[in-house]
């Protein structure tokens, strides 16, 4: 882009605020965003790979530098004829640099009076300086940047636990409930916390005198420290059962639904939030848990993972005076009754939606109808959750994406499923079963086995309208039929 670029004409994009440094980890984490970006369009003709960056040949040829810390502003005239596919290519940018780089990604749109944090001149000198590499400070290490030499130089913006193996968080007393995982350094939403494969596990046993035994059995297959490890873990049932006990209190099932259940030294330390700020999913490929920030953490903050979603006040103290012995007063469990009724009264609606939703009939026979409910949950899950809403919203993109492909509709299916997939992989992971499988459907639609039950709303997956504003192209999403 040359200095046409304050011409007349509407304009979106994101901005990096505050830009990169050179330092280590920020060479990193932009490193690990180039080759997302890489992966995603690697089958895409219109995506060209220079020596010193990325040219995404749509609209007025957007670039991405190879080096970070050059980067300012991704943007392009997103109105007239020059503008096709590029706000596709600029919003699925930016979601992918927000899995990386968290509040730092502002997203901007000049056609909601939104504009960018620089000026024209600061983005012309910057796209100028991608043709040209940065030559080395030190010439006889070129390949090798410095390190950080303090620790505010390695926490602001850093991803430590990927670079410096430094654990993202630390064990320490929360009142109230015993021991939990508190943030070290500022967390970004994707960001995996921790990985961890179980002590062991067992499948649901109703004897308690069996649970026992089994329990007992696999405890004494351990080595001594993992045994202490195992001891070491909090037991809301005391009594004659001390190992099932504290089985019970801890484990986490290995997969939704699954009846095989593990327990973990360190990840079994993490509390409940009917509010939570992160969500706990089993890779099957890897046999471990995982625990993924599915909003932005300050340092400080503890982190939370919600053992049970979607059910009213009373359901939950329940299940969890049943299922763990413990009474939640979270944020949301301790608001004045009025508040409670409002929040159950949401819960309530989003399941009633759901579950009309899911009719395989009605779906057929009734897309446009089933469309406008997922459109309410989406608006329902955001006034319940705000920003901590994680897989309920992957899952409410899937569903839409079912919807629209079985009315064989390949254009907005692809959005959809594009949206499922980011959302999946904040929760879950990229490398996750789930997120590759929804990857997959992104890329290729027709791979459902629902493509072609009915041809009411049949496009190609190219007809994804381009140079719409958001308004739009929301409005074409959710209605334009």
């Amino acid at each position: 882009m040359t200095s046409t670029l304050a011409d007349m004409g509407i304009y979106a994009g994101f901005d990096m605020v505050p830009r990169l440094s050179k330092g280590l980890l920020y060479i990193h984490k932009w490193e690990s965003f180039i080759k997302m970006i890489k992966e995603i369009y690697q089958n895409d003709d219109l995506v060209e790979v220079k020596p010193n960056y990325i040219v995404f040949k749509a609209g007025e040829h957007p670039m991405l530098p190879f080096e970070g810390h050059k980067f300012l502003q991704f943007n392009s005239k997103v109105s007239g004829s020059h503008a096709n596919g590029v706000e596709v290519y600029t919003r699925t940018i930016a979601e992918g640099a927000k899995l990386q780089f968290g509040s730092r990604i502002r997203y901007w749109d000049e056609t909601l009076d939104q504009f960018g944090v620089y000026n024209w001149q600061e983005v012309n000198d910057s796209f100028k300086s991608y043709e040209q590499p940065d030559k080395p400070d030190k010439p006889d290490k070129p390949d090798k940047p410095e390190s950080p030499t303090s620790i505010a130089q390695l926490v602001f913006g850093t991803d430590p636990i990927s670079e410096l193996d430094l654990q993202l968080f630390d064990v320490q007393p929360v009142p109230g409930t015993g021991r939990g995982l508190v943030a070290r350094f500022n967390i970004a939403t994707g960001k995996r916390i921790l990985s961890e494969k179980p002590l062991f596990t067992i499948p649901g046993i109703q004897s308690m005198e069996l649970y026992e035994s089994t329990v007992t059995t696999k405890l004494k297959a351990l080595s001594k420290p993992e045994q202490r490890e195992f001891l070491f873990l909090h037991n809301n049932f005391p009594g004659k059962h001390p190992f099932s006990g504290i089985f019970k209190t801890n484990a986490l099932p290995c997969g939704p639904g699954s009846a095989i259940s593990g327990v973990y030294p360190t990840l079994c330390l993490i509390n409940h939030s009917c509010l939570a700020n992160a969500h706990f999913s089993w890779n099957s490929d890897t046999n471990c848990e995982n625990i993924h920030a599915i909003r932005a953490i300050k340092a400080g903050e503890e982190i939370t993972i919600c053992y049970m979603k979607g059910h009213s006040l009373d359901s939950r103290r329940a299940y969890f005076r049943e299922s763990f012995s413990f009474s939640c007063d979270c944020g949301l469990c301790s608001l004045p009754p009025p508040d409670i009724q409002i929040s159950d009264a949401r819960r309530l609606q989003i399941r009633l939606l759901h579950d009309a939703v899911d009719d395989q009939c009605r779906m057929i026979n009734k897309p446009a109808d089933c469309l406008a409910d997922c459109q309410r949950i989406l608006q329902l899950l955001k006034e319940e959750y705000q920003d901590t809403a994680g897989t309920s919203i992957a899952i409410l993109y899937y569903d839409a994406f079912l919807i629209n492909i079985t009315q064989s509709d390949q254009a907005r299916a692809s959005v959809f499923a594009e949206r499922a997939y980011g959302s999946r992989a904040i929760c879950d992971g990229a490398d996750s079963p789930e997120s590759r499988r929804i990857k997959g459907l992104m890329e290729d639609p027709t791979n459902h086995m629902n493509f072609g039950i009915s041809k009411k709303w049949e496009t190609a997956k190219g007809q994804v309208p381009m140079g719409l504003d958001t308004v739009e192209f929301e409005k074409w999403l959710w209605e334009g039929r």
